[in-house]
């Protein structure tokens, strides 16, 4: 799978200034993944790890389907939820409450299943005192506990996470890890970004290294950690 983007250096901002100037726009492509294949197994906690600019967050948006590969294909077998940034899918204007309702209706939920998973939703990210605040006035951490606890009672074969689970408090990751370790048990699969190798090491069955859009190398975590450590410089280990 490959997937590009373009860098406009000069863009026409209309037709009229394609006219004007009697040029097209000069851009360049960048190829943000070259050829990476790998397969994730089923019911595995599966980590992405490599520098920033490797590629990691758009493989993970295109396992998501908020971007589309050039070449190759993804094929994902069950239903997939995704938590990529803080605040994905909610409205900073609106309530805690209200945007419960609307990001799972986002993921796919019906309003009747959100009502009956509301309580435990809540629950789970520790911000019943502020629910029926907008979300505007939340701190990150208070933004990511309620969106990872609507991702997750969507009931997903397959979650994707990116960084964000960094800004939770020890607390609030001992119970994404509790939650994880449930899934796994379950025969789900969970996928996530993250440059603590040590939380990959201490979470992940599977591991893939990237390298400026192509992949290095995919197997079982330790190796894969490994060969990534010992890419580096000693300054940056």
């Amino acid at each position: 799978m490959s997937k590009r983007f373009r860098l406009y250096h000069e863009r026409n901002q209309s037709l009229k200034s394609a006219v004007m100037r009697r040029r097209i726009s000069v851009h360049e492509d960048f190829w943000a993944l070259r050829d990476v294949s790998l397969e994730v197994p089923m019911g595995s906690t599966f980590g992405l790890i490599g520098s920033n600019g490797s590629g990691k967050s758009t493989l993970l948006k295109c396992l998501a389907r908020i971007l589309y590969p050039e070449q190759g294909a993804i094929t994902a077998n069950g239903k997939v939820a995704a938590l990529l940034e803080v605040g994905s899918g909610f409205h900073p204007e609106l309530s805690g409450r209200e945007n419960v309702f609307l990001n799972g209706s986002i993921l796919g939920m019906s309003r009747k299943e959100i009502s009956r998973k509301f309580d435990e939703i809540v629950a789970f990210s520790g911000v019943e005192q502020f629910i029926d605040q907008p979300v505007k006035n939340y701190s990150s951490g208070m933004y990511v506990r309620l969106g990872f606890s609507v991702a997750i009672n969507v009931d997903p074969d397959i979650l994707v996470v990116d960084e964000v689970l960094a800004v939770g408090d020890a607390e609030f990751q001992a119970k994404c890890h509790q939650k994880f370790d449930d899934f796994k048990r379950d025969g789900k699969t969970v996928i996530l970004v993250s440059h603590s190798l040590s939380t990959v090491e201490s979470m992940c069955d599977h591991a893939a290294w990237l390298n400026k859009g192509t992949l290095m190398t995919s197997g079982d975590a330790h190796s894969t950690i490994t060969a990534y450590k010992n890419s580096l410089s000693p300054e940056a280990q």
